[in-house]
């Protein structure tokens, strides 16, 4: 199965394309969608958009996992993710791309074990399963990587392959 893992922003969208095939995980890709601050918002939007279909086009992925919401205390900035997430939600739905939302809990907990795990922990655990060297520089890709880790768990548990 191939996973694309996405943790979505607006300035940042994280994302990886991670293989899962007899219990085992290889990291094929990953990097980060980045959009100008100083580009409208519905352009940025649409530069989400666009980058997503070229990895999709790339990769073909089987499944999309995407972060759920975590409201944080500046609404705005909790909108426009939103936002962004929609975007993300219809390229799957478009491609016709079975796409699974997790909480970070369930995230944390799939890659841990322990859903109160701290950032650290995560970090540790994904360059542990995917058994590479060095993690990349931006938190958002790291997350995006234990975003896709996180559904090849819950599909293995709950046969949603």
């Amino acid at each position: 199965m191939r996973i694309l893992g996405i943790d979505p922003g607006y300035g940042i969208t994280g994302y990886s394309i991670i293989d899962y095939i007899g219990n085992k995980f290889k990291l094929i890709d990953s990097g980060a969608v980045k959009t100008d601050a100083k580009m409208s918002f519905p352009l940025r939007l649409n530069e989400i958009f666009i980058q997503l279909n070229n990895i999709i086009d790339m990769y073909k992925p089987d499944a999309i996992s995407v972060e759920e919401l975590f409201f944080n205390n500046n609404a705005k900035t909790a909108i426009n993710v939103a936002q962004a997430r929609g975007v993300i939600l219809i390229v799957g739905c478009q491609r016709n791309i079975p796409t699974f939302e997790y909480t970070p809990l369930q995230v944390k907990q799939a890659v841990v074990g322990y859903g109160r795990a701290d950032k650290i922990q995560v970090q540790k655990m994904v360059k542990t399963i995917l058994n590479v060297e060095k993690l990349p520089k931006l938190d958002d890709t790291t997350d995006s990587m234990a975003i896709a880790i996180c559904h090849a768990h819950s599909a293995k548990f709950s046969q949603k392959l």
